[in-house]
């Protein structure tokens, strides 16, 4: 009885270590995803709001698990989902994490998502619209291949300072966001850890905790110059008396040269191979120099630590806010939690979405190269047929010409 309580504990606690709450969860699985999921039209007035469609894609692991994809280019995409309940991370861990597939092999637009508080008018969000944070893959050319991790404080909102790549081929990837209580973060792709470390250090968001001296200046008598010029060193006689270009020595007068009509011939000149340049003392090390000045840090009065950094009081909407050039961005699979093991179980199945999304693909273009083989393979025996033809058609007017003779010749002869 003892044993089977004990036992009855540890599961208890294995239970409350590895669940959490699922604060929020949309796998575009059905049709109703229209009805909780609110379409925005900020560029209504200039024509360029894009539709979104629902869609597996083009290539896919099975055709019924769908998701929402861009459909036109040049367009900006605008829409929100509202959580069950509003919610604060205070104390607790955010996990955000989803999928996004740039299929249509992206050239430039985004893929990320936005986490808005309660103030939030999801009719009229737009991309001024205040945010807590901004999380996923922006592409645009080779310049810009790069993860957002955007954190909003005070009307302003700050980007991480540390760069980490995105995804940019055609496939299925798995974007991960943690925020700990710690003021701590970390970065998953495809459930690889791709960076971590603290709000304080990584982002800009307070003030620095040490600052230069106001006070300190540098002493008048300080030498930070590592060489001087060598003051035995002369410069050498003669050296002022070289040209820096001569005659070229392999040129001569054309021979149609006229002294008197072209006047007296001068041979181009050329840079001169004896030529040094201006002449400059060696350098020496400085026997005075004291090393490089480095101002003095105190303490920022201005900096106050805040541990709860990582937390906003208001989650109540997930949004896509996005331009993108090129359209056919699909995002799925979004999760919400406040326990890492709710997102950890998706990996594996990201994984065997990806393996099918690949064979797919493969099997996709081997049946265009099949395709367009044929196409190539008809097309010639189109030409050769062409060919053919135009040289019968050669071999019959070439025997009616050769009648049409024939029957001149005879005419001349009744004659």
């Amino acid at each position: 009885m003892k044993a089977t309580f004990f036992t009855f504990l540890a599961i208890l606690c294995i239970v409350t270590i590895t669940t959490g709450d699922i604060l929020f969860q949309e796998n575009f699985d059905d049709a109703g995803w229209e009805s909780r999921w609110v379409k925005a039209y900020p560029k209504k007035d200039e024509g360029l709001d894009g539709e979104w469609g629902w869609t597996a894609g083009k290539f896919y692991a099975d055709k019924d698990n769908k998701g929402l994809q861009t459909t036109q280019d040049a367009r900006f995409y605008t829409i929100s989902a509202e959580f069950p309940k509003e919610f604060s991370n205070l104390d607790k861990t955010l996990v955000l994490q989803y999928t996004v597939k740039f299929e249509q092999n992206i050239d430039c637009g985004g893929g990320y998502v936005k986490l808005f508080p309660a103030a939030l008018d999801q009719e009229k969000l737009n991309s001024e619209s205040d945010y807590n944070i901004m999380f996923g893959p922006d592409i645009c050319g080779s310049s810009t291949r790069k993860v957002h991790v955007i954190f909003s404080h005070d009307g302003k909102n700050h980007l991480i300072k540390k760069n980490i790549p995105a995804e940019t081929d055609e496939f299925t990837h798995l974007y991960r966001l943690v925020v700990s209580p710690d003021n701590t973060y970390k970065v998953y792709v495809d459930g690889n850890l791709k960076e971590s470390g603290s709000l304080e250090q990584d982002w800009d968001i307070l003030p620095p905790k040490q600052i230069q001296d106001p006070d300190a200046k540098k002493p008048s008598d300080w030498v930070d110059e590592k060489e001087i010029a060598d003051p035995e060193d002369t410069k050498p006689e003669g050296w002022d008396d070289i040209p820096k270009e001569i005659a070229d020595p392999d040129a001569t007068k054309p021979s149609d040269w006229d002294d008197d009509l072209d006047g007296e011939w001068e041979a181009p000149v050329i840079p001169n191979p004896e030529y040094k340049g201006e002449w400059k003392p060696k350098m020496i090390p400085n026997p005075d120099f004291k090393g490089e000045w480095i101002h003095p840090l105190i303490d920022n009065p201005n900096f106050k630590p805040n541990p709860t950094l990582y937390a906003y009081p208001s989650f109540k909407y997930i949004g896509i806010d996005v331009w993108q050039v090129k359209s056919g961005t699909i995002f799925d699979n979004i999760l919400i939690t406040d326990n890492e093991s709710d997102a950890d179980k998706w990996v594996t199945e990201w994984q065997s979405i990806k393996d099918a999304e690949k064979k797919s693909y493969d099997e996709q273009k081997e049946q265009e190269r099949k395709r367009l083989e044929e196409e190539r393979k008809q097309a010639e025996a189109n030409k050769q047929d062409e060919a053919e033809d135009e040289d019968d058609g050669k071999d019959e007017d070439d025997v009616k010409d050769e009648e049409d003779v024939k029957e001149d010749e005879e005419e001349k002869d009744e004659l």
